[in-house]
């Protein structure tokens, strides 16, 4: 049971690996070229998203404890699609300072609570082999996404890219939304 419920969970996350490979192959060459920041602001503007998310990480945990790790990942999901659909429509390269900034607390969120909901789900001799499954997917997301995004970006252009990103993060949502279950008795694995 808690095999099926990992590989729905590895599944609704999965257009999101896709799309982030997408994003992040193109991103640094659309905000200079397109946008005319500088290799510096391209630097700074990454590392935004990077400190937004180390501040945030241990909050976003802590919210997953709270209120549950399926809530936090739907938000995260949501996140996601709204910054992605955001790079679509910015008329310059200092408006993506605050994309990143969201996208890194949204990276922080679905990073600490997809670890915790994987622990949850399964028994503490099978972890390792489950974040195995969930780190496959990542990587197989980044295999595909890459490709395509260079492809879309090439023959329909950045913004067009983007919004076919925020469509896979939607697809993702949806099948969180109707797939994924919380873990009942998270409670109860982590005395055991």
């Amino acid at each position: 049971m808690e095999n099926k419920a990992l590989y729905l969970f590895c599944v609704s996350i999965f257009p999101l690996m896709v799309c982030s490979g997408m994003v992040y192959s193109i991103l640094a060459i659309y905000l200079n070229q397109q946008l005319g920041a500088t290799v510096t602001m391209v630097g700074f503007i990454y590392m935004v998203g990077s400190a937004s998310g180390a501040i945030f990480s241990p909050t976003a945990g802590k919210l997953s404890d709270k209120f549950g790790r399926r809530r936090i990942l739907i938000l995260s999901m949501f996140g996601f699609m709204i910054a992605f659909s955001a790079y679509a429509i910015i008329q310059n390269a200092s408006q993506a300072i605050l994309i990143q900034a969201l996208e890194g607390a949204t990276w922080a969120a679905m990073s600490a609570t997809a670890m915790a909901f994987i622990a949850d789900l399964v028994p503490s001799e099978k972890r390792g082999w489950a974040m195995g499954v969930y780190d496959r997917t990542w990587f197989v997301g980044w295999v595909v996404g890459p490709i395509l995004g260079g492809y879309l970006a090439d023959t329909f252009g950045f913004r067009i890219t983007f919004l076919v990103g925020a469509i896979l993060t939607i697809v993702g949502l949806l099948l969180m939304v109707f797939y994924v279950r919380e873990v009942k008795n998270m409670q109860n694995q982590t005395k055991t």
